[in-house]
């Protein structure tokens, strides 16, 4: 014990173990929280000890400085960091099933809309280890157990244990390049980098790709966009003829169903008395009516940026990046070619966003400005009084009531958005509008999960009643969609049970599986809806619209295919380069037949052909949709009629008055539903449940246990 203390009581001797217990806490992370696919003893070696180069060269900065309290200040500094570093991806990944990159971690501020009880509900009680040890640390030096050495240290000594560290990080990344060859030039998937190198390499090699995409976008010229030109050519898929206009000139309403997965629709969730009861039943037969064109094979395609990638997908059929969120990196600067950009060039259309949100989440303020959207409702449009809000905004059945006032005023006809919020992780929800059974899981994001989504569908099947009542339904496309997952791959083998699947021999293939999102065209007046089980993407999303709107997008920019034209490519594109087709899953390394979900253990020479052949075509596609946003391309290109954008000419300050005034200057020729109304507001004819608008009158009803989707000899389980 002596001996020991003497060597703390050096400075190489306390670096030593803040090395050893940054190391230990570092691989407890990577195998307790991360989801790394380790497999073989080579890379169990190699997780094994990837975090000691990077910890050493990183804490080897404080050795640098001769006098010991600025030598031990920097190391604690440092080490804190580092810690910072490891514990905020460890919460990250609990949620996002992914590492935070240098873009998400500086667009922060973007997306600090209502972050601080996710947060809290992702931790967790073994969380402590991630911080005992700097505690411990601290502890050794305050109590004076290890005293600082006084000693000035040689600058030679220090440069020695750099040095270490680089041969160490060269020896690792060896090993790392024998087992996966071009790690660092062909993956898309920042696991393996992870996985092999560790997480501060993958930070700061993010970082380094971020400024070499800044470089890229100040190089670029016209001739980046002959590949891209090319690809969309080739790519292109004629509409079908019976379904080309079948929805031209009216009104789009996207209801953006919030982390809502294909799962749940038509899904019953047994009680504890084995009956069953309906989770969304409003939406179900949505899904299933004659008026809707329907989707059972659709998936999302988002990255890091979530909510925001699937808009930009939506919105221009463009990929999310690899790194970080589109709308925070690019959105607020690029040129691009969007829906509503379309529309209005080619159809004079007027367009709009409302979210129950503040405007600078995922920089949407300033997104939509590129985009051109007309205007955008945030927060500050909407009562966001105590107790109308949760975590990430307006309660759906408010957002959606309170939301009637604007759109009666559009121009007509007009492109729409409405972005839901209540159905978002941690899936918190108020006693009052509990009206369903949470599941009996171990895990409460997940019991809470049917509770929100049943909450969500009662909320759409009051704005559908408004819609039928105001007379804007049968003038309309109604689009659902569900922007990304509700339950992350960390917590699907708790889920599997729930879907009838074993825990135990839950796989890669099940987790793509799950990234399935509703999809649904109703379009009223029609007869010929069904449900179609083409594959597709979110990519698909814009060319498929359009088409239904009548406008061809021969000469448009889109990385995505019309779902209903024959020519349609039924292959799908994961973020992280993993693929889904009718024919094959590719999940990593792993070939899955997607009919039966089994493992093609043993692939034959034509299989292993057929699947690197959809791995290059994923590859070329995920390249060319960043190529565009990285160096700005379509600012080299415009198609043959499509209006200049202007951000600048766009305000989302005092916009209903602005409408009104508009509209008020068209006179007769005014096309917004008000106006058509006769000048009557058609805002009453909204019926709403929500107990934040019911009167006292209404309350002994409200207060009455809820039976929706329950047994009725139960009371509601709180």
């Amino acid at each position: 014990m002596t001996k020991l203390k003497s060597i703390l009581n050096t400075r190489l001797g306390f670096f030593s173990l803040a090395v050893v217990l940054f190391w230990a806490k570092t691989y407890l992370g990577y195998t307790q929280e991360f989801s790394l696919g380790v497999t073989g003893a080579m890379q169990q070696f190699i997780l094994l000890i990837n975090p000691v180069a990077t910890t050493m060269l990183f804490l080897s900065i404080a050795l640098y400085f001769k006098k010991s309290k600025k030598a031990y200040t920097v190391l604690f500094v440092v080490y804190f960091l580092l810690s910072v570093l490891l514990f905020a991806n460890i919460l990250y990944y609990r949620e996002f099933s992914d590492f935070l990159s240098v873009t998400t971690i500086l667009g922060a501020g973007n997306v600090a809309g209502g972050l601080g009880a996710s947060t809290t509900a992702l931790l967790k009680a073994r969380d402590i280890f991630y911080w005992l040890d700097f505690v411990v640390l601290l502890g050794l030096v305050l109590t004076k157990t290890v005293k600082l050495d006084q000693r000035l240290y040689k600058k030679r000594s220090a440069a020695a244990i750099t040095i270490l560290a680089v041969t160490l990080f060269a020896g690792n990344l060896a090993l790392a390049e024998s087992n996966r060859p071009q790690l660092l030039a062909r993956t898309f998937d920042r696991n393996y980098i992870v996985k092999y190198l560790g997480l501060n390499f993958f930070t700061a090699y993010d970082g380094y790709q971020t400024a070499q995409s800044n470089q890229i976008k100040a190089n670029a010229d016209e001739s980046d966009m002959d590949a891209v030109l090319s690809y969309v050519n080739e790519h292109y898929a004629a509409p079908d003829s019976e379904m080309f206009g079948i929805a031209e000139d009216r009104n789009v309403i996207y209801l953006h169903l919030e982390s809502f997965q294909q799962f749940l629709i038509d899904y019953q969730l047994e009680d504890e008395n084995g009956e069953l009861h309906e989770v969304t039943p409003f939406l179900n037969s949505i899904f299933h009516d004659q008026q809707t064109q329907s989707f059972t094979n659709i998936f999302h395609q988002v990255g890091q940026g979530k909510t925001s990638d699937s808009e930009m997908l939506l919105e221009n059929s463009l990929f999310g990046l690899p790194q970080g969120g589109a709308f925070t990196q690019v959105g607020g600067s690029n040129t691009f070619q969007s829906a509503a950009q379309i529309l209005r060039s080619k159809k004079d259309y007027t367009s709009a966003v409302l979210h129950g949100n503040v405007g600078s989440f995922w920089n949407r303020d300033n997104t939509y400005k590129q985009l051109g959207i007309d205007y955008f409702f945030d927060a500050d449009s909407y009562d966001m009084s105590e107790g109308n809000t949760l975590e990430y905004g307006l309660k759906d059945k408010l957002f959606l009531q309170e939301s009637v006032q604007y759109i009666e005023q559009l121009p007509q006809p007009f492109y729409s958005k409405l972005i839901t919020v209540s159905n978002h992780f941690p899936y918190p929800l108020d006693e009052a509008n509990v009206e369903f059974k949470a599941a009996q899981t171990p895990d409460d994001t997940i019991n809470n999960y049917f509770v929100t989504a049943h909450y969500l569908d009662q909320a759409i099947e009051e704005f559908f009643t408004y819609l039928k009542d105001s007379g804007l339904y049968d003038n309309s496309i109604i689009v659902l969609y569900g922007d990304h997952y509700g339950i992350s791959n960390s917590r699907n083998k708790t889920l599997a049970p729930l879907l009838g699947e074993d825990p135990e021999t839950w796989n890669g293939y099940d987790n793509d599986m799950l990234q399935r999102i509703p999809l649904m065209y109703h379009i009223p007046g029609t007869d010929n809806g069904k449900i179609n089980e083409q594959f597709g993407g979110q990519v698909d999303m814009l060319p498929t619209l359009m088409h239904l709107l009548g406008v061809d997008t021969k000469d448009n920019i889109m990385m995505g295919t019309d779902l209903f034209s024959a020519d349609h490519d039924e292959t799908v594109a994961f973020r992280n380069g993993d693929v889904v087709t009718p024919k094959y899953t590719l999940d990593g390394a792993d070939i899955y037949d997607t009919a039966t979900g089994q493992l093609i253990e043993e692939p034959s020479e034509e299989v292993l052909a057929e699947t690197e052949a959809l791995k290059e075509a994923v590859s070329t596609q995920l390249s060319l949709s960043d190529s565009i946003l990285h160096s700005d391309l379509l600012r080299f290109y415009t198609p043959e009629g499509l209006l200049e954008t202007d951000p600048a000419s766009y305000s989302y300050q005092n916009q209903l008055e602005r409408m009104k005034a508009i509209n008020e200057g068209l006179g007769d020729q005014a096309t917004s539903l008000y106006d058509l109304n006769g000048k009557q507001s058609t805002v009453e004819l909204y019926e709403t449940n929500a107990p934040e608008l019911q009167t006292e009158e209404d309350s002994s009803i409200l207060n009455q246990p809820a039976t929706d989707g329950l047994n009725e000899t139960e009371p509601v389980e709180e």
